[in-house]
């Protein structure tokens, strides 16, 4: 069974843009850098030709990788206000130690950690699932059980 992606309006956005870019504009910058080197002369030693030639193959692997990822994407709405967390849902938590920190639940494709973006396969995100305002989310981990208690949804 084909694998399903989650990704947000904006996610959806940002791919429709990339394609865009490298069908279009990037699609015909290489085929330029093509052209150019073979004006060069013999193909066979021409480092030019060659890496151009390895520059749109991988473009155009990616030009398919985007479209099969849209194909089988299912757009997730951001959730405000909801009692519960989701996918897509904005909230608050209580890290160890007292500090606070947002997180947002996303699919795998458009996590960033580092901006409180979580994916929904990992495992903190997977154990924030369903969860409440309120509720401490507990996460085993190498060093022992870490708490994260969840303050509001956002």
């Amino acid at each position: 069974m084909a694998e399903v992606y989650y990704v947000s309006k904006a996610g959806m956005e940002k791919l429709q843009t990339e394609l865009e870019y490298r069908s279009g504009v990037y699609r015909k910058q290489i085929s330029e850098k093509i052209g150019t080197a073979k004006e060069q002369g013999d193909l066979s030693e021409n480092f030019e030709y060659q890496e151009a030639k390895e520059e749109q193959a991988q473009n155009e692997t990616r030009i398919i990788e985007i479209r099969d990822m849209m194909a089988r994407s299912v757009l997730v709405e951001e959730r405000a206000g909801e009692g519960i967390i989701h996918l897509g849902t904005r909230f608050s938590v209580e890290l160890p130690g007292g500090s606070q920190k947002d997180f947002q639940i996303v699919g795998a494709t458009e996590s960033d950690p580092m901006q409180g973006k979580i994916s929904n396969e990992s495992p903190l995100g997977n154990a924030f699932l369903g969860k409440h305002p309120n509720e401490v989310v507990e996460l085993d981990l190498p060093s022992g059980t870490v708490g994260y208690k969840i303050i509001s949804i956002l």
